[in-house]
């Protein structure tokens, strides 16, 4: 084994992610890529060794294991840092991770979100009112509906006013851009950081039935949540809140628009609208690359070893499309494929907490959707649309339809 790869300048525009992923396969189940900054990382292409590493104790997330951060290697105002380095949820382990989760969970129970089906059903008809509404032309479905549904679904659970929800959205784009400046990511974090502690005064001040303020209690309550991860957690759970569910629903309805065939499926009968949202999962995931995780030793993977103190991807997107899980034909878009897993929300302790509301607002929006606009096309050429300028989020930054092109 070694612990040579070749290293990759890893496209921080993801001009052509499932391209770049494709070739990355290729390579090996672990590879050498480097990140914006010269920051080198090492990326998991397949499904298996991704599965393997997601769930192997000595891989973790709290950066204070990362060789590279520790040394002074990661150059000051680097685009991801405060991503990487925010304490809460996804930058603990152990008991710590156990104890976040565990305050962030009952807001997420089955029962929960089941409770929130009424809401979101009748928002998304709201949405679709509006849309009916729209001049004949072109409207960008990402803004006017697949952005307002989650935002409106997570600001609400917790306890954001409503003026406020277009701000979070521009800071957590601006929080996983691979692109951004020194200048700009130290905006965002000051933004950031100002508009939670607003929310947090807020919420203490006049406390609901939402997370902030059951987090806020728990953080006033005693040390079972410190500023920090008070903090951390809500930008956690907004930006993945509705950010994710954002590109679900934006990379799902471009692929039945681009794929006739699926929408024929769909009508006949062959497959129904939850093979539809864990297909769109699979073959376009809402997450490329999910920074970062990092060796706590040397760790085999293939004929790779990841040294000790490095840090790693996780390649949703690449495992998604690997064809020693999915077959041959892994990189079609099929909704009435044999259902086979795949690693999109994640796997082991940090799998994706809110994954079913995820799934309930896709299902419920997309159905709806279509039932109401059934001769829905794109205004555009699917080559011309523009990709998110993130390895990590991995979308398209409009989607113009046409809702009913005999207008």
């Amino acid at each position: 084994m070694t612990t040579d790869s070749p290293l990759i300048r890893l496209d921080a525009t993801a001009a052509d992610v499932h391209g770049e992923n494709a070739g990355l396969r290729e390579l090996g189940p672990a590879v050498r890529v480097e990140l914006p900054g010269n920051v080198p990382a090492w990326v998991i292409t397949r499904h298996d060794a991704l599965q393997d590493l997601l769930a192997d104790p000595r891989v973790v997330k709290n950066p204070a294991h990362w060789q590279a951060l520790r040394e002074g290697r990661v150059p000051d105002g680097w685009p991801l840092i405060d991503f990487v380095t925010n304490p809460g949820m996804t930058t603990a382990d152990g008991d710590d991770h156990r104890r976040l989760r565990g305050l962030i969970s009952q807001a997420f129970t089955a029962r929960r979100v089941e409770a929130m089906r009424h809401g979101i059903e009748a928002e998304t008809h709201r949405l679709l009112d509006a849309l009916a509404e729209h001049p004949p032309g072109a409207v960008d479905l990402r803004r006017h509906f697949a952005y307002p549904l989650p935002m409106n679904t997570i600001g609400r659970l917790m306890g954001v006013p409503a003026e406020r929800f277009d701000d979070f959205r521009d800071l957590s784009a601006s929080l996983v851009s691979s692109t951004t400046t020194p200048e700009e990511t130290a905006a965002t974090r000051n933004s950031l950081h100002a508009l939670l502690t607003e929310l947090v005064t807020l919420r203490r001040d006049r406390p609901g039935d939402d997370l902030t303020s059951h987090l806020t209690a728990a953080h006033d309550g005693g040390d079972r949540l410190s500023p920090q991860e008070l903090i951390g957690t809500l930008v956690l759970v907004i930006v993945a809140g509705h950010g994710t569910t954002l590109n679900l629903l934006t990379n799902a309805t471009k692929a039945l628009l681009t794929h006739p065939e699926q929408r024929q499926a769909l009508a006949a009968g062959r497959a129904g609208w939850a093979e539809v949202v864990e297909e769109t999962l699979r073959w376009d995931s809402p997450v490329a690359h999910f920074p970062l995780r990092y060796a706590l030793d040397d760790i085999p993977v293939g004929d790779i070893v990841i040294p000790k103190g490095e840090a790693i991807l996780a390649s949703y997107a690449a495992a998604g499309r690997d064809p020693r899980q999915h077959g041959p034909d892994a990189a079609e878009f099929d909704i009435t494929r044999p259902a086979r897993r795949h690693l999109s929300f994640g796997h082991g302790p940090h799998y994706c907490i809110g994954a079913t509301l995820a799934r309930l607002e896709a299902e419920a929006a997309l159905t709806a959707l279509f039932e109401r606009f059934p001769t829905m096309q794109l205004a555009q050429p699917v080559a011309d649309l523009a990709p998110l300028p993130s390895f990590i989020s991995n979308s398209v930054r409009t989607l113009p339809v046409l809702l009913r092109p005999q207008d």
